[in-house]
C-alpha cells in the first residue's frame, strides 16, 4: 500500500465507499504510467474516473476539505509523472464526460472528448478551424489550459466561452477573451480551476476540403514526428525570441547535438529533436536530466534560456512546468 498512514487509509477507504455509492471504481496503488503518453510514473494513492460533473464536484470538496491531494487529468499526453507517483487523487476526465453537441456553427463540448474526435466531428458537419488539433492525442479541457494547438495555431482562436469548476465546487463562466490566451498559454495554468465544458465558434467550409485537409495533416505528423514511441510530444516552447533569433525548438536542441542522446530509457528523438521518447522503462529523472543538459548548453552557447511545454505532477499532486521542477 503507497499510502501507509492511519490518515491516508482513512481517506482512502471513505472515497472508496463514496464511488461505490455511485457505481464507480476507485483503483488504489493505480501506476499513473497507464494513464499518460508518456508511459511512465509510480502510482496514485487512489485513482477515479467520474461519470458527472456533479461526482466530480463532490470528489473536489471532499479532497479540499479533507486537505487531500488532487488532481484532474484527461489522457496525460502532456504529463510526466513522478517516479513516486501522487500521493493523492487522481481524477480522470475522459469519455464519460464528452458529451458535443451543435447548433450552426457553434459547438458546445465538454471537456472529456478528445482532440480528434472533436476535430473529424467539425469536419464532418462541414465546420473549418480545428483541422491543426486533428492529431494531437490529448483531451479538449487539457487543451484548453495549454492553449495547444498545430502548425503556429491554437485552439483560443475559436473559443468564446469556456465553464470552469474549482475545488469547492463551485462553476464559472468566462468568455474566451477572459481567459488570456497566449502561445501555449492561458488563464488556467496558474488558476484552481478545472474546465467542464467549452464553446467553440467555427467558420462554414466544405467537407469535402476540411477533411482532405486532416488527413494530410496526420501524414505529416506520421512523417515528422516519433508516433510509435511513447512521448509527451514537444516538450520545450517555441517562444518569440528563441523563433526569431534561432529557430524552432527542433532544430535548436538538434544544433547543439542532442539527438539520439540516452539517460536511461528517455532518449532524444533521432526523428524530431523536441520529443523525448520512452523507449522502454524510462524513469522521470531520466528525463528531467534530459531536460536540464538541454536548457542548460542552450544558455551556455546561445544565452537563451529554453522553457518546457509539458508539465511534471509532484508527488503532492502540484502541477508545474517540467523546467520549474528541476
Amino acid at each position: 500500500m503507497s499510502g501507509g498512514s492511519s490518515t491516508t487509509v482513512r481517506w482512502r477507504g471513505a472515497l472508496i465507499t463514496m464511488c461505490a455509492q455511485w457505481g464507480l471504481e476507485a483503483l488504489t496503488d493505480e501506476p499513473l504510467s497507464r494513464h499518460c503518453t508518456w508511459r511512465i510514473g509510480g502510482p496514485a494513492d487512489v485513482l477515479i474516473e467520474p461519470t458527472s460533473w456533479a461526482q466530480l464536484a463532490a470528489l473536489l470538496r471532499y479532497a479540499e476539505e479533507n486537505g487531500i491531494p488532487a488532481v484532474a487529468i484527461g489522457k496525460g499526453s502532456n504529463l510526466l509523472f513522478d517516479d513516486c507517483g501522487v500521493r493523492g487523487v487522481v481524477i480522470v476526465i475522459g469519455r464519460h464526460l464528452a458529451r458535443l453537441e451543435i447548433d450552426g456553427s457553434t459547438i458546445q463540448a465538454e471537456a472529456g472528448i478528445s482532440a480528434s474526435r472533436l476535430a473529424r466531428t467539425a469536419g464532418l458537419a462541414g465546420l473549418a478551424g480545428l483541422e491543426h488539433i486533428v492529431g494531437i492525442p490529448g483531451t479538449l479541457g487539457g487543451l484548453v489550459v495549454m492553449n495547444g494547438g498545430s502548425l503556429r495555431k491554437a485552439i483560443g482562436n475559436a473559443i468564446v466561452r469556456v465553464q470552469t469548476i474549482n475545488r469547492r465546487g463551485e462553476q464559472r463562466i468566462l468568455r474566451g477573451d477572459e481567459c488570456e490566451f497566449a502561445y501555449r498559454r492561458s488563464r488556467f495554468q496558474q488558476e484552481d480551476a478545472i474546465i467542464t465544458e467549452v464553446t467553440l465558434k467555427l467558420a462554414a467550409g466544405d467537407k469535402a476540403q476540411v477533411l482532405p485537409q486532416m488527413r494530410e495533416i496526420l501524414r505529416e505528423r506520421r512523417r515528422r514526428f516519433p508516433m510509435t514511441l511513447p512521448s509527451c510530444g514537444s516538450v520545450f516552447k517555441g517562444d518569440v525570441e528563441l523563433l526569431r533569433r534561432f529557430g524552432p525548438p527542433g532544430a535548436v536542441i538538434e544544433s547543439l547535438g542532442f539527438k539520439g542522446t540516452r539517460i536511461g530509457d528517455a532518449v532524444v528523438s533521432s526523428l524530431h529533436a523536441n520529443f523525448i521518447v520512452n523507449v522502454g522503462a524510462a524513469h522521470a529523472r531520466d528525463v528531467l536530466e534530459l531536460v536540464r543538459l538541454i536548457r542548460r548548453r542552450a544558455f551556455d552557447r546561445l544565452g537563451h534560456t529554453m522553457t518546457c511545454e509539458a508539465k511534471y505532477v509532484a508527488p503532492n499532486a502540484r502541477v508545474r512546468p517540467l523546467d520549474e521542477a528541476l
